[in-house]
């Protein structure tokens, strides 16, 4: 298949995922709350490409949710060229891709975050995962996510769930405070064995998130809390904090290579505390 068709339908997907994603978290504020939609560009000067975050805050379920998707190329810089698999060869590239992180208004409904990404350079491979970071345990809630995901990625090889799961263990992992971020989830990168094949991985990701984020919150959003529930949920959004900003190679990526700073510091709380 020709590298341009397979941009193509990568950016393309990512982008109706975005609206999808936006349309069913609209239905569940009851379009109380409206996204502020930006777009931007990577380079004003140059033909780099660019993309659109939005963000809906203060609703009745969600205190911050972002929806972003991006669509770029360029060059990378000297520094990162040894690091990103390809670029060794041609500092080219060129990346789409959606983000999206959820921060809760009832403390009892878990932060959630889901992205999924295609990167070319002279190698081309797909990236991405999901991860849920309660602030108050769930053990029935911890099994049924990981039930779904191990489900979901049967369904294509039954070798993805430990190998993605493990991964996602070792990834969103707090090394200064030997603690992980959340329950886990799945986490992928590098993902290179058959365009189509993957492709369709990619995509059940997607799909999957949608339909999780949608009963978890569904299950939970009824339920009552306490200010001192509220009180861990903001420690935890600290923690959550802490490993954006020190740990995640998305982050670290997107800042390094021009991307835009207010779309990807969107994933931090409205609100953290440290004690």
């Amino acid at each position: 298949m020709d590298l341009n068709i397979k941009k193509d339908l990568a950016a393309n997907w990512f982008k109706m995922l975005q609206d999808s994603i936006c349309y069913r978290i609209n239905k569940l504020e009851k379009n109380n709350k409206k996204f502020i939609s930006t777009t931007w560009k990577r380079n004003l000067k140059k033909d780099e490409g660019g993309g659109e975050y939005r963000i809906l805050q203060n609703g009745k379920i969600f205190d911050k949710v972002g929806v972003n998707f991006s669509k770029v190329h360029g060059k990378f810089p000297k520094k990162f060229q040894k690091k990103i698999p390809g670029a060794h060869k041609d500092p080219r590239f060129w990346a789409s891709g959606i983000s999206v992180v959820m921060h809760m208004r009832n403390p009892l409904i878990p932060a959630m975050h889901f992205n999924t990404r295609f990167i070319s350079t002279t190698y081309d491979w797909f990236g991405g995962g999901m991860d849920v970071t309660p602030s108050k345990k769930d053990e029935n809630e911890k099994k049924e996510f990981h039930k779904i995901l191990k489900k979901m990625c049967d369904q294509h090889d039954r070798k993805y769930y430990p190998k993605y799961k493990k991964w996602c263990d070792e990834y969103f992992y707090l090394p200064n405070r030997k603690e992980a971020r959340g329950i886990g989830g799945i986490f992928f990168d590098y993902k290179k064995d058959n365009f189509e094949k993957d492709f369709k991985f990619v995509r059940d990701v997607g799909v999957t998130f949608e339909m999780i984020f949608e009963n978890i919150i569904k299950k939970k959003i009824k339920k009552k809390w306490t200010i001192q529930d509220k009180e861990m949920q903001y420690i935890k959004r600290g923690r959550y904090t802490e490993f954006n900003l020190l740990y995640d190679r998305g982050t670290k990526f997107g800042l390094q290579t021009g991307g835009n700073v207010d779309g990807i510091l969107m994933s931090l709380p409205p609100l953290a505390k440290w004690k």
